[in-house]
């Protein structure tokens, strides 16, 4: 296929189902979005505890993202999918009960700014709530993530990852905020129950996808002839940490993803730690009401739509490496203006910058990843490079609720509200410095050739049935 045709040939039916079923699970988290911050400030305005839940959503990615991948690799990435959907909505409706069961006992919206102390019970179902659904999304996702390229051409895959990418955002964050605030004004039941729902909408869109999509099995060329890897008996019952070892190698040997995947860490930590207390900096400092707190969070969707959408045509305007530096430059420069802002209209330009510029990332390196990584490896190697990108957001979580705690009897409580953005932007111009000579053109094309190169050559000279080398 050329590149010409490839580029105009359809993503598939199978495409169009995962699509979907990510757009439909997309809509209820972005109902959530709302739904959860606004609960937890409901029944507490302590900003540890408050940041201590978004903790328990992220922590999922620093303990189980690397068992994650073996499970990925080892078995249908399709079955792995609609199981944690289904977990995710059957965890969602316990949430939905418990606050259903103690409605009468929250506050209004219009009153939370007023609330001091805490619901313990539902506080504790908040938390553990936050944790197991953590768990479920981290090999969700990965899973997700490593199907496209089972369904896509390799050629299409940029396109495929922006226009997916595109469309959650639109009901991530255009759609699904404004119709939660507009569910809490009725009743804080509500955006939970939504969310469940469409948890079970999408595992039903990827359950009747045909097929099995399993990891490829090892290529082996032997003798002039290429052949596969099967292995039996104790070789076939490899143990975890060897497989875990495996993907650590790989990735930690390789010279391009190693540094991506720490400077994305460093980035996602950064990111966390402004977000932790986001809720209590709008309400407090840029004095949101709930329907203005959603439009603020609309002003990613709108810059996330532009980047996904547009990555494609950047990087090869710009080239890839640059492409990434608008990422690295924004993150030192767009947290100091919103630390030093006080009306939400000037945040929601800034929330639409730094999502746009953070999109462009997002299409480039994920199908960098898939289109380098072995796919008997894909699973294992992806889930290593989201522990190094996603393992830092609890730490980052944390740090941000310490920092407003620490700040706040030094300096007040407004001070200490701006603080964690004033951090992120001294933070973000470091990384800039270190990261920008990291990440370059010529060093993402020069992987791309490598791979296209082992993938053509052989991978192994040995005996059929001999146990995996590396």
């Amino acid at each position: 296929m050329t590149p010409t045709a490839a580029k105009a040939a359809p993503l598939g039916k199978n495409y169009r189902r995962v699509f979907s079923a990510t757009v439909i699970s997309s809509l209820g988290d972005g109902v959530d979005q709302i739904g959860y911050p606004w609960l937890a400030s409901a029944v507490t305005r302590n900003p540890l505890l408050i940041a201590l839940v978004a903790v328990a959503q992220r922590l999922p990615w620093l303990v189980f993202t690397l068992p994650a991948g073996v499970i990925t690799d080892r078995v249908d990435r399709r079955q792995v999918i609609v199981l944690m959907d289904v977990i995710r909505g059957c965890i969602t409706i316990v949430v939905a009960v418990a606050v259903l069961g103690l409605g009468s006992q929250l506050p209004k919206p219009s009153a939370i700014a007023g609330v001091v102390g805490t619901r313990a019970g539902l506080y504790c179902v908040l938390l553990f709530a936050s944790l197991l659904l953590g768990f479920a999304e981290v090999l969700r996702d990965n899973s997700a993530q490593t199907i496209v390229p089972s369904i896509v051409d390799t050629s299409n895959l940029e396109r495929a990852n922006g226009r997916m990418i595109s469309a959650e955002m639109v009901a991530n964050t255009f759609i699904g905020p404004p119709l939660g605030s507009l569910m809490i004004a009725v009743s804080f039941f509500l955006p939970f129950a939504v969310d469940a729902v469409s948890f079970f909408f999408a595992a039903g869109l990827v359950f009747v996808i045909a097929g099995e999509f399993r990891a490829k099995p090892r290529p082996i060329r032997a003798s002039g002839a290429t052949t596969t890897l099967t292995l039996t008996g104790r070789a076939a019952e490899a143990s975890w940490k060897a497989e875990l070892k495996e993907g650590v190698r790989w990735l930690w040997g390789h010279p391009l993803l190693r540094p991506m995947a720490i400077i994305l860490g460093v980035m996602n930590g950064v990111g966390a730690m402004q977000i932790s207390t986001l809720v209590l900096f709008a309400q407090e400092v840029l004095k949101t009401t709930p329907i203005e707190f959603a439009a603020l969070t609309m002003g990613g969707a709108v810059g996330g739509v532009i980047g996904a959408t547009a990555a494609p045509r950047i990087s090869r305007r710009l080239g890839s490496g640059p492409s990434l530096w608008l990422t690295l430059v924004s993150g030192a420069i767009l947290p100091a203006i919103i630390g030093m802002s006080s009306g939400w209209p000037m945040v929601f330009v800034v929330f639409s910058v730094a999502t746009m510029v953070a999109m462009i990332w997002n299409v480039i390196t994920v199908s960098l990843r898939q289109s380098i990584i072995p796919d008997h490896l894909l699973g294992r190697v992806n889930s290593v490079y989201r522990f190094f990108a996603w393992g830092m957001m609890p730490v980052g979580t944390a740090i941000g609720g310490v920092i407003v705690t620490v700040v706040e009897p030094w300096k007040g409580r407004e001070t200490a509200l701006r603080s964690p953005w004033i951090a992120a932007a001294v933070i973000g111009a470091l990384l800039s410095i270190y990261a920008i000579p990291q990440l370059t053109t010529s060093k993402m094309d020069a992987a791309r050739a490598d791979a296209h190169r082992i993938g053509d050559a052989t991978e192994l000279h040995r005996p059929t049935g001999a146990p995996p080398v590396e």
